[in-house]
């Protein structure tokens, strides 16, 4: 036996490392909230605990504590500077934890913070019961998926700018895992922020893409997210279970089913291959689990959070197949990213 494994079993670092996980997200969610690392990247310079504290109007004692967990968590970087521990942001917390950083992250670490934190205090009942927890969480029936995600106009802003932090970060990989070149027409559907429909533009500048979605999300992403210069992205008002699908060439699903049944599903997915052109298809943007159940571990975990949050869940790639597969789709093929989001292309 190793020194390595004998150490596993009698002191269970990996379990400890668990059992404290949230300690990080917290501390991470709390730095972002206070807005530490936006007042350490105006400063343009080193701060001190104390001039930190100052600037965002919090206890001494508890910023120096919250500055150090981030510097122990590689958030923050820390230096000697007359007698005293200065901090500034790594280039990572610039990029993605700062509200002007070129991918910045900070809206969904807001969401996991205050929406979906909240959801996973009744991960236990979610899995005894086998239903999403909204109602527990915040007193909104669950009976309607979109009542409960857009119960407030607050909180719809806040879903689609989480919607838009990830896009910002992961459309690349997904709209370039195919050529998706020769499909004009394109229909995103549930497009919610315009993020991925924006990368599609700028990824095949001879394609149009319509942002097909409930009509108050359109508002607020008109009013917020797209501009009117984006004259290659139009809105389409809808319900996709509810209305007819224009006719389109493809149709961009981007963590779509994963909210739904496999009946909803497979309802949405025919309901897409009646109205699609020729030759036409769909793109599904999902995380894909393993087809062993070994993994990946980001969409065990996403699965879970689909039962604490919606009626659906995280698939296979096969579980996607069959489901293209009964629409009438063929020709299914599978592009694994090696990020958290994976591409699945059909053909009518």
């Amino acid at each position: 036996m190793s020194a390595a494994t004998k150490d596993d079993e009698t002191y269970p670092r990996k379990i400890l490392e668990y059992m404290e996980g949230f300690l990080i997200s917290k501390t991470l969610f709390a730095a972002c909230e206070l807005g530490v690392f936006d007042h350490l990247e105006q400063a343009e310079r080193p701060l001190s605990a104390a001039e930190v504290a100052q600037g965002l109007d919090t206890s001494l004692d508890g910023t120096q504590r919250l500055l150090s967990a981030c510097a122990g968590l590689e958030l923050l970087t820390v230096q000697q500077c007359n007698d005293q521990e200065v901090y500034s942001n790594t280039g990572l917390s610039s990029r993605f934890l700062t509200q002007t950083g070129a991918q910045s992250l900070y809206h969904s670490i807001q969401y996991n913070s205050k929406t979906i934190y909240l959801c996973w205090h009744y991960l236990t009942d979610a899995v005894r019961e086998g239903q999403n927890q909204y109602e527990k969480a915040f007193g909104v029936s669950s009976k309607d998926l979109f009542e409960a995600l857009y119960r407030s106009d607050e909180e719809m802003l806040k879903f689609m700018h989480l919607m838009n932090s990830i896009w910002n970060v992961c459309s690349k990989d997904v709209v370039s895992a195919f050529d998706l070149t020769p499909f004009k027409i394109i229909y995103d559907l549930g497009g919610c922020s315009g993020a991925l429909a924006k990368q599609c533009t700028v990824t095949y500048p001879s394609s149009t893409v319509t942002i097909f979605d409930l009509p108050k999300v359109v508002h607020m992403s008109r009013e917020h997210f797209v501009s009117a210069q984006d004259k290659r992205i139009s809105f389409h008002e809808g319900d996709f279970f509810k209305d007819d699908l224009p006719e389109a060439d493809l149709y961009i699903l981007a963590r779509i089913l994963h909210d739904w049944t496999d009946e909803r599903s497979s309802q949405l997915l025919a309901k897409a291959y009646r109205s699609c052109s020729p030759g036409g298809g769909v793109l599904l943007v999902e995380a894909l689990l393993h087809e062993d159940g070994s993994g990946p571990l980001t969409a065990q975990l996403y699965s879970l959070n689909m039962l604490v949050q919606t009626e659906g869940r995280e698939r296979k790639a096969s579980e996607y197949a069959r489901l293209l597969t009964a629409a009438g789709f063929t020709n299914i093929q599978v592009q694994r990213t090696g990020k958290i989001y994976d591409a699945i292309l059909a053909r009518k």
